[in-house]
C-alpha cells in the first residue's frame, strides 16, 4: 500500500542541545518548539515484496548512497516493528529552503515516519509515531504535531518515554516568526558533531543542564498566559546560553557570523524603540525573531535594511503532521514515482 504524508518544519523556543544516547537519539534535555505554517516535507512511500533495496528519490532525483543509507536505518526500525523484511521507494519533496536557516530533517523524517508506518500496515498514534520520527532526527518528533509541542526527554534507556506531546494549539496565540537569512555558507561544526563535542568537553555544559528545565518552565507558563515577554525574555536567554556552551568546548567552536551579531543589536535597538522582538538561534548563522503579529511588518521592514541581512522568511504556527490521498500527488511526481518503482522491480 501506498502512504502519502505532510509534515513541517518547527523552530526550537527551548533548544534541545546533546543527547545521552547517539544511536536512539535521546536528548540530555527537554525542549519546546513551535511548528511553523510555510515549510514543510510531503514523502510518499510505497513497500513493495519486488523489491531487493530501498530507494530514495529526493526532489525528483535518486539520492546517493550516503543518504539512501541513512533512510535505509530508518526504515529498518520501522520493519523491526513490524516483523517484516521489506523494502519501500521513498519520494520526498522538500519545501524547506536550507539558505533559510531551517534544518529539513525535522520536516523530513516527521513526514517519513508517517507514510512509511502506514504504508507498512501499522496504526500508530501520534505519541507512538513521534517515538518513531525521533530516531531519525531528535526534532522530528515535535513536528508530527502542530503549534507549541513539548518534547520530554525521558529517563528509560530504550526510549520509550522520550516523545513529544502538544503544549497549545498555535491559533490560540499564533505568533510571528521571522527567520533572517545573514549567511548560506556550509558551517563549518555540523550539529550532530557540534552537541557531541559540548557534551563531552565543555566545562559550561552541566550549567546549561542546570537551567534549562527552568526555562522550560516558564516558557511553558508564558504560553498559557500568553505573556509575550515573558516568553521572549526566556527564549532570547535560553538560545545564548546554549550558544556560550559552544564557547568552551575542546577545540571551541562558534556558530554566528558578524551578520548575526548585527542582527541581534538591531533586535535588541528594536526593543528600546517600543517595538517588543526577541531573537533565537540554532545550530547556524541564521536568526529567528519572534514578535507579535501586529508588529509583524515593521519588524520585517527594520530588518530588511540591515545590511548584514540577505532575506527575511515569514512564518505563522502550522499544523501537525497529515495523511494526503494518493490523487493528491502532482501528476508529474506520481510519474516519475511510478518510473523508480519500475526500475526497482525489474532489478530483480
Amino acid at each position: 500500500m501506498e502512504a502519502i504524508a505532510k509534515a513541517h518544519t518547527n523552530i526550537a523556543l527551548i533548544k534541545y542541545w546533546g543527547k545521552r544516547d547517539e544511536s536512539l537519539f535521546l536528548p540530555m534535555n527537554s525542549s519546546l518548539s513551535i511548528t511553523l505554517d510555510q515549510f514543510y516535507t510531503t514523502t510518499a512511500v510505497q513497500f513493495c515484496s519486488c523489491l531487493n533495496q530501498d530507494l530514495f528519490i529526493l526532489n525528483g532525483n535518486l539520492a546517493d548512497d550516503a543518504e539512501t543509507t541513512k533512510i535505509s536505518k530508518f526504515l529498518d526500525r520501522i520493519r523491526e516493528l513490524k516483523g517484516e523484511k521489506i523494502y519501500a521507494i521513498v519520494n520526498s519533496n522538500n519545501e524547506v529552503p536550507t539558505a533559510a536557516g531551517f534544518a529539513s530533517s525535522a520536516s523530513g523524517y516527521a513526514a517519513l515516519a508517517a507514510a512509511a508506518t502506514k504504508s507498512i500496515g501499522l496504526d500508530l498514534d501520534k505519541k507512538e509515531l513521534s517515538r518513531i520520527a525521533r530516531q531519525g532526527s531528535g526534532s522530528a518528533c515535535r513536528s508530527i504535531y502542530g503549534g507549541y509541542v513539548e518534547w520530554e526527554m525521558g529517563e528509560k534507556t530504550d526510549g520509550s518515554d522520550s516523545y513529544a506531546k502538544p503544549v497549545m494549539d498555535g491559533q490560540e496565540w499564533d505568533l510571528s516568526i521571522l527567520s533572517v537569512l545573514v549567511g548560506s555558507k556550509q558551517k563549518k561544526v555540523l550539529s550532530r558533531e557540534g552537541m557531541k563535542r559540548t557534551v563531552e568537553t565543555s566545562p559550561f555544559y552541566p550549567g546549561w543542564l542546570d537551567t534549562v528545565e527552568k526555562d522550560l518552565n516558564l516558557a511553558k507558563q508564558a504560553i498559557q498566559q500568553r505573556d509575550f515577554d515573558l516568553l521572549g525574555n526566556v527564549v532570547e536567554a535560553n538560545a545564548l546560553k546554549m550558544h556560550a556552551t559552544t564557547l568552551g568546548a575542546n577545540p571551541p567552536f562558534m556558530y554566528w557570523q558578524s551578520g548575526t551579531i548585527e542582527v541581534m543589536e538591531h533586535v535588541q535597538e528594536l526593543r528600546e524603540a517600543g517595538i517588543p522582538a526577541y531573537f533565537t538561534i540554532d545550530a547556524g548563522p541564521n536568526v529567528k525573531v519572534i514578535c507579535q503579529q501586529k508588529d509583524e511588518a515593521a519588524v520585517r521592514q527594520a530588518l530588511l535594511n540591515v545590511k548584514a541581512v540577505q532575506d527575511v522568511y515569514l512564518c505563522h504556527s502550522g499544523p501537525g503532521v497529515t495523511y494526503l490521498p494518493v490523487s493528491a500527488v502532482d501528476n508529474s511526481n506520481r510519474l516519475l514515482f511510478k518510473k523508480f518503482h519500475a526500475a526497482g522491480c525489474d532489478s530483480n
